[in-house]
Protein backbone atom coordinates (compact mmCIF):
# COMPACT_ATOMS: atom_id res chain seq x y z
CA UNK A 1 0.00 0.00 0.00
CA UNK A 2 1.00 3.60 -0.80
CA UNK A 3 1.26 5.72 2.23
CA UNK A 4 -0.13 8.75 1.94
CA UNK A 5 -1.27 12.37 3.95
CA UNK A 6 -4.01 14.33 2.77
CA UNK A 7 -4.21 17.77 3.37
CA UNK A 8 -7.61 19.52 2.37
CA UNK A 9 -9.74 22.17 3.54
CA UNK A 10 -12.75 20.00 3.48
CA UNK A 11 -15.56 21.52 1.53
CA UNK A 12 -17.56 18.94 -0.39
CA UNK A 13 -14.99 17.77 -3.15
CA UNK A 14 -12.43 16.95 -0.11
CA UNK A 15 -15.28 14.84 1.45
CA UNK A 16 -15.17 12.90 -1.73
CA UNK A 17 -11.63 12.57 -1.62
CA UNK A 18 -11.44 11.46 1.70
CA UNK A 19 -13.88 8.61 0.89
CA UNK A 20 -12.15 7.84 -1.77
CA UNK A 21 -9.16 7.01 -0.35
CA UNK A 22 -10.49 5.19 2.61
CA UNK A 23 -11.86 3.09 0.45
CA UNK A 24 -9.13 2.04 -2.10
CA UNK A 25 -7.15 -0.76 -0.81
CA UNK A 26 -3.84 0.37 -2.67
CA UNK A 27 -3.84 3.46 -0.50
CA UNK A 28 -3.10 3.63 3.25
CA UNK A 29 -4.42 6.96 4.80
CA UNK A 30 -1.76 7.90 7.11
CA UNK A 31 -2.98 11.26 8.06
CA UNK A 32 -5.31 14.10 7.12
CA UNK A 33 -3.94 17.88 7.93
CA UNK A 34 -6.36 20.66 7.35
CA UNK A 35 -5.59 24.19 6.11
CA UNK A 36 -8.19 26.98 5.29
CA UNK A 37 -9.67 27.19 2.16
CA UNK A 38 -13.15 26.52 1.30
CA UNK A 39 -13.55 27.60 4.68
CA UNK A 40 -12.06 28.25 7.76
CA UNK A 41 -9.02 25.61 8.98
CA UNK A 42 -11.09 25.02 12.71
CA UNK A 43 -14.80 24.22 10.12
CA UNK A 44 -12.05 21.96 7.70
CA UNK A 45 -10.96 19.94 10.96
CA UNK A 46 -14.43 19.32 11.89
CA UNK A 47 -15.47 18.39 8.98
CA UNK A 48 -12.56 16.06 8.37
CA UNK A 49 -13.25 14.49 11.69
CA UNK A 50 -17.03 13.97 11.22
CA UNK A 51 -16.66 12.45 7.86
CA UNK A 52 -13.88 9.90 8.74
CA UNK A 53 -16.15 8.89 11.59
CA UNK A 54 -19.19 8.41 9.58
CA UNK A 55 -16.92 6.07 7.14
CA UNK A 56 -15.56 4.04 9.89
CA UNK A 57 -12.11 5.50 9.38
CA UNK A 58 -9.25 5.93 12.44
CA UNK A 59 -7.28 8.58 10.76
CA UNK A 60 -6.06 11.46 12.90
CA UNK A 61 -6.78 14.79 11.71
CA UNK A 62 -3.67 17.30 12.04
CA UNK A 63 -4.72 20.69 11.93
CA UNK A 64 -2.59 23.66 10.25
CA UNK A 65 -2.33 26.96 8.61
CA UNK A 66 -5.42 29.19 9.48
CA UNK A 67 -4.18 32.32 6.79
CA UNK A 68 -1.66 32.49 3.89
CA UNK A 69 1.43 32.96 4.61
CA UNK A 70 1.85 36.95 3.37
CA UNK A 71 -1.77 38.22 3.16
CA UNK A 72 -3.52 37.40 6.39
CA UNK A 73 -6.24 35.70 6.77
CA UNK A 74 -8.91 34.43 3.95
CA UNK A 75 -11.44 37.18 3.61
CA UNK A 76 -14.15 35.08 1.65
CA UNK A 77 -14.76 31.65 1.86
CA UNK A 78 -16.77 29.39 -0.54
CA UNK A 79 -19.67 28.66 1.38
CA UNK A 80 -22.10 29.56 -2.10
CA UNK A 81 -20.81 26.49 -3.38
CA UNK A 82 -20.14 24.18 -0.13
CA UNK A 83 -22.79 25.19 2.08
CA UNK A 84 -22.22 27.09 5.22
CA UNK A 85 -20.85 24.26 7.31
CA UNK A 86 -18.64 23.28 3.84
CA UNK A 87 -20.84 19.86 3.22
CA UNK A 88 -23.58 21.15 1.68
CA UNK A 89 -25.35 22.26 5.01
CA UNK A 90 -25.38 18.95 5.31
CA UNK A 91 -25.53 17.85 9.44
CA UNK A 92 -23.15 15.42 10.83
CA UNK A 93 -22.67 13.84 14.36
CA UNK A 94 -20.74 15.73 16.40
CA UNK A 95 -17.00 14.11 15.97
CA UNK A 96 -16.16 11.61 19.28
CA UNK A 97 -12.23 11.93 18.47
CA UNK A 98 -10.66 15.85 18.12
CA UNK A 99 -7.76 16.89 15.98
CA UNK A 100 -4.09 16.11 17.70
CA UNK A 101 -4.46 19.27 19.76
CA UNK A 102 -0.08 19.01 20.49
CA UNK A 103 0.81 19.37 16.84
CA UNK A 104 0.82 21.52 13.86
CA UNK A 105 0.15 19.92 10.73
CA UNK A 106 3.38 21.57 9.35
CA UNK A 107 5.24 20.00 12.11
CA UNK A 108 3.50 16.40 11.27
CA UNK A 109 4.68 16.54 8.17
CA UNK A 110 8.25 16.98 8.35
CA UNK A 111 7.75 14.21 10.90
CA UNK A 112 6.28 11.81 8.67
CA UNK A 113 8.92 12.90 6.00
CA UNK A 114 11.81 11.59 8.69
CA UNK A 115 9.96 8.67 9.22
CA UNK A 116 9.14 7.17 6.22
CA UNK A 117 11.67 8.59 4.09
CA UNK A 118 10.82 8.43 -0.16
CA UNK A 119 7.84 6.66 0.68
CA UNK A 120 5.43 9.30 1.39
CA UNK A 121 3.06 10.97 -0.93
CA UNK A 122 1.47 14.18 -0.29
CA UNK A 123 -1.75 14.93 -1.66
CA UNK A 124 -2.54 18.43 -1.14
CA UNK A 125 -6.72 19.32 -2.26
CA UNK A 126 -6.63 22.58 -0.68
CA UNK A 127 -4.24 25.90 -0.80
CA UNK A 128 -0.78 25.17 -0.32
CA UNK A 129 -0.06 26.74 2.90
CA UNK A 130 0.90 24.19 4.81
CA UNK A 131 3.28 22.75 2.37
CA UNK A 132 5.02 25.50 1.82
CA UNK A 133 5.79 26.57 5.57
CA UNK A 134 7.30 23.18 5.82
CA UNK A 135 9.43 23.11 2.75
CA UNK A 136 10.37 27.03 4.95
CA UNK A 137 11.11 25.38 7.96
CA UNK A 138 13.19 22.13 6.99
CA UNK A 139 14.20 22.44 3.67
CA UNK A 140 15.92 19.35 3.56
CA UNK A 141 12.88 17.21 3.79
CA UNK A 142 12.58 17.93 -0.18
CA UNK A 143 14.70 15.21 -1.54
CA UNK A 144 12.90 12.64 1.41
CA UNK A 145 9.05 13.40 -0.08
CA UNK A 146 8.29 10.75 -2.59
CA UNK A 147 6.02 13.14 -4.60
CA UNK A 148 3.08 15.64 -4.17
CA UNK A 149 0.25 15.46 -5.95
CA UNK A 150 -1.65 18.39 -6.08
CA UNK A 151 -5.12 19.70 -7.26
CA UNK A 152 -5.02 22.85 -8.16
CA UNK A 153 -3.52 25.09 -11.35
CA UNK A 154 -5.37 25.87 -14.74
CA UNK A 155 -1.96 25.80 -17.27
CA UNK A 156 -4.02 25.36 -20.51
CA UNK A 157 -7.30 26.59 -19.67
CA UNK A 158 -9.16 29.46 -17.82
CA UNK A 159 -9.37 29.80 -14.21
CA UNK A 160 -12.08 29.54 -11.85
CA UNK A 161 -12.28 31.65 -9.78
CA UNK A 162 -11.12 34.65 -11.72
CA UNK A 163 -9.88 34.09 -15.47
CA UNK A 164 -6.69 33.16 -14.92
CA UNK A 165 -6.86 31.65 -11.58
CA UNK A 166 -7.61 28.18 -10.19
CA UNK A 167 -9.14 28.77 -6.80
CA UNK A 168 -6.60 26.73 -4.74
CA UNK A 169 -3.76 28.75 -6.18
CA UNK A 170 -5.47 32.04 -5.67
CA UNK A 171 -6.14 31.14 -2.32
CA UNK A 172 -2.37 31.62 -1.38
CA UNK A 173 -0.12 32.60 -4.50
CA UNK A 174 2.90 33.01 -2.97
CA UNK A 175 2.45 29.38 -1.17
CA UNK A 176 2.31 27.56 -4.46
CA UNK A 177 5.62 29.65 -5.90
CA UNK A 178 7.30 28.05 -3.43
CA UNK A 179 6.11 25.01 -3.62
CA UNK A 180 6.66 24.44 -7.64
CA UNK A 181 10.00 26.01 -7.44
CA UNK A 182 11.04 23.93 -4.54
CA UNK A 183 12.57 21.18 -6.20
CA UNK A 184 10.14 18.46 -5.30
CA UNK A 185 8.50 15.59 -7.38
CA UNK A 186 5.18 17.23 -8.17
CA UNK A 187 2.48 16.29 -9.97
CA UNK A 188 -0.09 18.86 -10.86
CA UNK A 189 -3.85 17.76 -11.22
CA UNK A 190 -5.26 21.16 -12.77
CA UNK A 191 -8.48 22.80 -14.35
CA UNK A 192 -6.89 21.34 -17.44
CA UNK A 193 -7.58 17.92 -16.46
CA UNK A 194 -10.54 17.95 -13.46
CA UNK A 195 -13.17 19.67 -15.29
CA UNK A 196 -13.42 16.76 -18.08
CA UNK A 197 -14.36 14.48 -15.28
CA UNK A 198 -18.06 14.92 -14.61
CA UNK A 199 -20.08 13.23 -11.80
CA UNK A 200 -23.44 13.15 -13.15
CA UNK A 201 -26.49 13.76 -10.91
CA UNK A 202 -28.71 10.70 -11.60
CA UNK A 203 -25.61 9.04 -9.58
CA UNK A 204 -25.88 11.21 -6.90
CA UNK A 205 -29.41 10.39 -6.43
CA UNK A 206 -28.72 6.58 -6.18
CA UNK A 207 -26.28 7.40 -3.13
CA UNK A 208 -29.29 9.60 -1.02
CA UNK A 209 -31.02 6.53 -1.70
CA UNK A 210 -28.40 4.08 -0.44
CA UNK A 211 -28.61 2.10 3.16
CA UNK A 212 -25.13 2.62 3.59
CA UNK A 213 -25.18 5.89 6.09
CA UNK A 214 -21.88 7.13 4.55
CA UNK A 215 -23.23 6.65 0.68
CA UNK A 216 -26.15 8.27 1.34
CA UNK A 217 -24.84 11.52 3.48
CA UNK A 218 -21.97 12.02 0.74
CA UNK A 219 -24.78 12.16 -1.83
CA UNK A 220 -26.70 14.57 0.15
CA UNK A 221 -23.62 17.02 0.78
CA UNK A 222 -22.53 16.89 -3.41
CA UNK A 223 -26.61 17.64 -4.51
CA UNK A 224 -25.71 20.75 -3.08
CA UNK A 225 -22.68 21.22 -4.73
CA UNK A 226 -24.00 20.14 -7.76
CA UNK A 227 -27.16 22.70 -7.28
CA UNK A 228 -23.86 25.33 -7.13
CA UNK A 229 -22.61 24.05 -10.52
CA UNK A 230 -25.81 24.39 -12.39
CA UNK A 231 -25.56 28.16 -11.04
CA UNK A 232 -22.56 28.67 -12.63
CA UNK A 233 -23.03 26.23 -15.55
CA UNK A 234 -26.51 26.00 -16.09
CA UNK A 235 -27.35 22.60 -17.40
CA UNK A 236 -24.51 20.88 -16.76
CA UNK A 237 -25.81 18.13 -15.21
CA UNK A 238 -23.43 17.40 -12.54
CA UNK A 239 -20.14 18.46 -10.98
CA UNK A 240 -16.44 17.88 -11.73
CA UNK A 241 -14.81 15.77 -9.60
CA UNK A 242 -11.63 17.67 -9.01
CA UNK A 243 -10.24 16.76 -5.39
CA UNK A 244 -11.38 13.24 -5.94
CA UNK A 245 -8.84 12.73 -9.19
CA UNK A 246 -5.47 13.71 -7.35
CA UNK A 247 -6.69 10.58 -5.60
CA UNK A 248 -7.42 8.70 -8.60
CA UNK A 249 -3.62 10.04 -9.91
CA UNK A 250 -2.12 8.69 -6.69
CA UNK A 251 -3.70 5.15 -7.12
CA UNK A 252 -3.47 4.47 -10.87
CA UNK A 253 -0.97 7.28 -12.54
CA UNK A 254 -2.35 5.73 -15.78
CA UNK A 255 -5.59 8.09 -15.89
CA UNK A 256 -3.88 10.82 -17.04
CA UNK A 257 -0.66 11.50 -19.43
CA UNK A 258 1.04 13.85 -18.25
CA UNK A 259 3.92 16.43 -19.38
CA UNK A 260 7.30 18.21 -17.12
CA UNK A 261 7.16 21.93 -16.95
CA UNK A 262 8.49 24.79 -15.08
CA UNK A 263 5.86 25.93 -13.25
CA UNK A 264 5.52 30.17 -12.17
CA UNK A 265 3.01 31.60 -10.30
CA UNK A 266 1.28 35.63 -10.84
CA UNK A 267 1.58 36.83 -7.37
CA UNK A 268 0.62 40.42 -8.64
CA UNK A 269 -2.18 42.44 -10.34
CA UNK A 270 -4.77 40.87 -12.15
CA UNK A 271 -3.18 37.80 -13.13
CA UNK A 272 -2.71 36.87 -9.18
CA UNK A 273 -2.77 33.09 -8.95
CA UNK A 274 -2.06 32.46 -12.40
CA UNK A 275 -0.09 29.26 -13.88
CA UNK A 276 2.40 29.25 -16.33
CA UNK A 277 3.93 26.15 -17.47
CA UNK A 278 6.91 26.32 -19.85
CA UNK A 279 7.85 22.68 -21.13
CA UNK A 280 11.26 21.10 -19.80
CA UNK A 281 12.09 17.75 -19.49
CA UNK A 282 14.20 18.73 -16.53
CA UNK A 283 11.28 20.10 -14.76
CA UNK A 284 10.08 18.36 -11.05
CA UNK A 285 6.54 19.44 -12.15
CA UNK A 286 4.76 16.74 -13.99
CA UNK A 287 1.45 18.56 -15.44
CA UNK A 288 -1.56 16.42 -15.97
CA UNK A 289 -2.64 17.02 -19.87
CA UNK A 290 -5.44 14.66 -20.59
CA UNK A 291 -7.25 12.14 -18.54
CA UNK A 292 -9.60 8.63 -19.13
CA UNK A 293 -12.66 10.95 -17.70
CA UNK A 294 -14.83 7.52 -18.21
CA UNK A 295 -12.01 5.10 -16.98
CA UNK A 296 -11.69 7.01 -13.54
CA UNK A 297 -15.10 8.08 -12.62
CA UNK A 298 -16.11 4.53 -13.17
CA UNK A 299 -13.40 3.57 -10.46
CA UNK A 300 -14.04 6.53 -8.54
CA UNK A 301 -18.03 5.25 -8.76
CA UNK A 302 -17.23 1.70 -7.58
CA UNK A 303 -15.20 2.49 -4.59
CA UNK A 304 -17.83 5.44 -3.40
CA UNK A 305 -20.72 3.08 -4.20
Amino acid sequence: MKPIILDVDTGVDDALAIAYAVHSPELSLIGVTTCFGNIPVADASRNSLAVLEVLGADVPVIQGAAETLVRGEKSRYSRHVHGENGIGNVELAQPIKSILPEMHAVDYLIEQIYKIPHELTIVAVGPLTNIALAIQKDANIIPLIKEIIIMGGAVNVPGNVTPYGEANIVADPEAAAIVFSSGANVILVGLDVTLQTLLPRAEIKEWQQSNEQATALLGKMTDFYIGAYEQLYPGIGGCALHDPLAIGVAINSSFVTTERMDITVVTEGEKTGQTIGVPSPSATVQVCVTVDHVAFVQHFLERIS
